[in-house]
């Protein structure tokens, strides 16, 4: 990626703690690179994931060869507040950081979501929009989808009490017992409405939660600009992501993302 950008070295993470639309506190973290530019990407990890694990930092410096990268635990998740409601309310932690990263200055903010977040990133572009390009990696296309066992595994453990006790106590997820009233918009639903931000779907043939239709289900729904890359031999979500795949992520928000302008960010 050295020919992206000299000099991309990341800073030590700056926390922040964010406060969403409807009071909850998300925790989050700023790398910032060696150069000043006025592009953030925000990374929203899948169920049970936290920036903090090894897999999203790397995911994360990767991406700093594109622009500054602002990580972040979603609600419910280690040391955010609320309660985890599986791809619905989640939009409003994504847009607490979306915000926060145009208030500081960049004028160029891409999102890159990994299962649950690829879900929540597309709902969020198709809901507030606001963002200049979505990555939506190993995302479901629709809700409720129990074809696979893992997926069937999952359901279990954020419907019954004791998988809400084994995630809470083993994962540090705090999932809600409440049912959706109402049910949100899918993935499908929304993906229209992301353009005329470009949107890049990637899913791997061999995901064992979702198969690879429902990347085909959520590029045949959105309109122009989009882009589909089926991964041979990908598993899911973040632990699936090589520093090469993320380098070619990288690439595609840089080819998208280069007519950025604007005043640099505070604080640089």
């Amino acid at each position: 990626m050295s020919d992206l950008l000299p000099g991309t070295t990341p800073s030590h993470p700056e926390p922040a703690t964010l406060l969403t639309s409807d009071g909850v506190s998300i925790d989050a973290a700023l790398l910032r690179g060696t150069a000043t530019r006025p592009v953030a990407i925000a990374v929203a990890n899948g169920f049970t994931g936290t920036w903090r694990n090894p897999g999203s930092r790397m995911i994360a410096r990767s991406l700093l060869a594109v622009g500054d990268v602002m990580v972040f635990d979603f609600r419910g998740h280690h040391s955010s507040g609320g309660e985890c409601t599986v791809g619905d309310r989640e939009i409003h932690d994504l847009e607490a950081v979306v915000g926060h990263l145009r208030g500081l200055g960049y004028t160029r903010v891409a999102t890159v979501g990994f299962s649950m977040g690829a879900a929540v990133a597309v709902r969020h572009a198709g809901t507030f929009g606001g963002v200049d390009a979505v990555v939506a990696i190993s995302g479901p296309s629709r809700w409720f989808y129990r074809g696979t066992p893992r997926m069937r595994l999952l359901h279990f453990g954020v419907e019954k009490p004791a998988g809400r006790w084994f995630l809470r106590t083993a994962r540090r997820v705090r999932v809600t017992d409440r049912e959706w009233d109402p049910v949100p918009p899918d993935p499908t639903e929304l993906a229209a409405a992301i353009a005329p931000a470009p949107l890049l779907v990637v899913h791997g043939d061999a995901d064992a939660y979702f198969p690879v239709e429902h990347a085909l289900r959520i590029h045949e729904a959105a309109r122009e600009p989009k882009e589909l890359w089926i991964e041979p031999g990908m598993g899911h979500a973040e632990r699936a992501m090589t520093p090469e795949r993320a380098e070619r992520v990288a690439r595609w928000l840089a080819a998208r993302l280069d007519g950025a302008s604007g005043p640099a960010p505070e604080g640089k």
